[in-house]
Formats: structure tokens, C-alpha cells, sequence
């Protein structure tokens, strides 16, 4: 009998490293060349071109320009990104070439949202500080002057981007009493709000809340949002988490309104120019950083695998997968 759509082995090509974890279970249900793995010094575009069985590209962030699409072999029509991010593929290019792209929107959204969290704390907590003073061993002991930082009982929190992370880090913070505000295109459901107040003007929102977490995506209207007006418009004392995208902030007005403590303290996971990120934020102790690690969960890393997998085999068996981009 004929396998069906959800058990025939799909045939891949793997640009990037994946989690010994994440390569197992591929090797399990598809047929599949490591690219890090077959030829660690042959430069990936290069085994693209030799390579004739595959039918599908798994990236992270490769680039994957116009003319690296131009160059893969006929037997390759779909491209999927291992990642929510798309910016490293040129989805003109791929139209064009007749080939389907796939990201990954849902699976990273709880991993997300618990760093969200997590920078919200160890900005609000002065996590930098506190562990370069232990890491030092010169901590004096306890005193009711040091580190005081702020807590987030009770505080107004205000998310830019109420999509799926946005939301799920809005459920986090009423655990701690705040009370959830956000700027969006539109006005979620009520029954997604949860009774979060929508604010058309983000202007409004700005000058009532303690915190601002950015969790919209980056486009046109998104990209250097956070800027030295915005940032005015915020009271004097908030903090200030990015787990969306480093374009969404000036790096230079923020840093700014670091060093006036205009913002109090920022939590990071993304920057610009990563892994490049500008250099005045390590002389910042309100700052607290992460490398990007908003999904760095094996949990979710196989997730994303998985929902890679369902989605060429709901498209290779004639249905739309809604996370589908060309």
C-alpha cells in the first residue's frame, strides 16, 4: 500500500548546524544531507549546486540572494527557514525561480516570552550589576543600600505588538499584577485582549507605563520605531526589553536615555549588526544582555523541526500551510 502524504520521507538539504537533537529526529523521518557535516570546507552555495536529490532547503540565516536561488538545482522547490525571521531570503527571487517558502511564526512563542520575562526582571532587578559584584568577590555583604532596583508588582506594562509573543508575555506579567497595555495596527478580539487596554496613539500608552516590551515584527513602519522623540514621550524612571528585532531601536538614543537613566534600565536579547552590536552598551551596567537566545530551548528547537516537516508535507499533499510566504 502507497504511504500517505504524512509518511512518505521527504528529501532535505541542510545549510546550517542544528542541535545534535534536531539532526537525530531529521534523520529519523526524512532523507537528508548536513551540508556542516558532508563537506565542512566546501562553502555551502557551492555543495548547493553539486547537490541533485534534495527537494528542500532548510536555512537559519543564510543569505539566500538572487543569485544563490538562480544557482539551485532543479530538483529543489521549497525553501524553509528555520527561524521566524525571513530578511535573508529574497522572496522576489524565489517567486520568480516558482520555488514556496516557509518560516516558522508559532513554535518559538513560549520560549520567547519567558525571556521577555526574564529581561524584564533582570532589568528591573539590576541583574548586571549584581552578578559582577558577586563574580568579583569583593560583595561586602547584605546592606539595605545596595542594588535597590524596582519591582514589578502592580507596575503598568506596556507591549509594542500584540501578536502571539506579545500576548503570551502580557499572560507572564499579570502573574506579577501588572496591568497590560498595548499598541497594535488594530484592536485584538476582547477575548484576546484578556482586559488589556488598547491605545490607537502609542503616545498615550508611552507616558502611562513602567515598561515597554517590543515585541512587534520589523518592517517598513516598525524599523528605528524606538527613537530619541518616543523615547521622550516614556516617563522618567521605565525600562525598557526588546525581543523582537535590534532595527526597532536607535541604538544611539537609547544609550542616551541610559545614561540620563531617562530609561532606567533595558533588557536586551536583540541588537543591530549582530553579533556586532555597538559597543557602548557593555559600558552600561543598567543594561542587561542576552545573545539572542529568546528561543534557545531544545524544546522549541525540535518544535521548529517538526512544524518545518508538517508544513512541506501539508503543501506536498495539495493543502495551504498558513505559514507559507511566496
Amino acid at each position: 500500500m502507497a504511504d500517505s502524504p504524512d509518511q512518505k520521507r521527504l528529501s532535505l538539504f541542510v545549510t546550517a548546524d542544528l542541535p545534535r537533537e534536531v539532526m537525530n529526529d531529521l534523520r529519523r523521518d526524512c532523507d537528508v544531507e548536513f551540508a556542516r557535516e558532508q563537506a565542512p570546507d566546501v562553502p555551502v552555495d557551492i555543495q548547493l549546486q553539486s547537490t541533485s536529490r534534495p527537494i528542500a532547503l532548510i536555512s537559519v540565516n543564510e543569505p539566500l540572494d538572487a543569485v544563490t536561488i538562480g544557482k539551485l538545482p532543479p530538483t529543489m522547490n521549497i525553501i524553509a527557514t528555520y527561524s521566524v525571521g525571513h530578511e535573508h531570503i529574497d522572496l522576489a527571487a524565489a517567486k520568480r525561480r516558482g520555488l514556496v517558502v516557509f518560516n516558522l511564526p508559532d513554535v518559538l512563542t513560549e520560549a520567547v516570552a519567558e525571556v521577555g520575562m526574564f529581561l524584564l526582571i533582570g532589568a528591573a532587578r539590576r541583574a548586571t550589576e549584581s552578578i559582577a559584584l558577586i563574580r568579583s568577590g569583593t560583595w561586602p555583604g547584605w546592606s539595605a543600600t545596595q542594588l535597590n532596583g524596582v519591582e514589578l508588582w502592580q507596575k503598568q506594562l506596556g507591549i509594542l505588538g500584540m501578536g502571539r509573543i506579545g500576548r503570551a508575555i502580557a499572560a507572564r506579567a499579570r502573574s506579577f499584577g501588572m496591568t497590560i497595555h498595548y499598541h497594535n495596527r488594530s484592536r485584538l478580539p476582547e477575548n484576546e485582549e484578556v482586559g488589556a487596554r488598547f491605545h490607537a496613539d502609542a503616545r498615550t500608552m508611552f507616558a502611562g507605563i513602567d515598561a515597554l516590551v517590543i515585541a512587534a515584527p520589523s518592517n517598513d513602519a516598525t524599523r528605528g520605531y524606538l527613537n530619541a522623540e518616543r523615547i521622550r514621550w516614556l516617563k522618567r524612571g521605565a525600562l525598557v526589553v526588546n525581543v523582537a528585532r535590534g532595527n526597532l531601536v536607535v541604538d544611539e538614543d537609547l544609550i542616551a536615555a541610559l545614561r540620563t537613566r531617562h530609561v532606567l534600565g533595558a533588557g536586551l536579547d536583540v541588537f543591530n549588526h549582530e553579533p556586532k552590536l555597538d559597543p557602548r552598551y557593555f559600558d552600561l551596567p543598567n543594561v542587561f544582555m542576552l545573545p539572542h537566545i529568546g528561543s534557545s530551548t531544545i524544546e522549541t528547537r525540535r518544535r521548529m523541526a517538526q512544524g518545518l516537516l508538517h508544513s512541506l508535507r501539508q503543501w506536498l499533499a495539495g493543502e495551504a500551510p498558513p505559514n507559507r510566504l511566496v
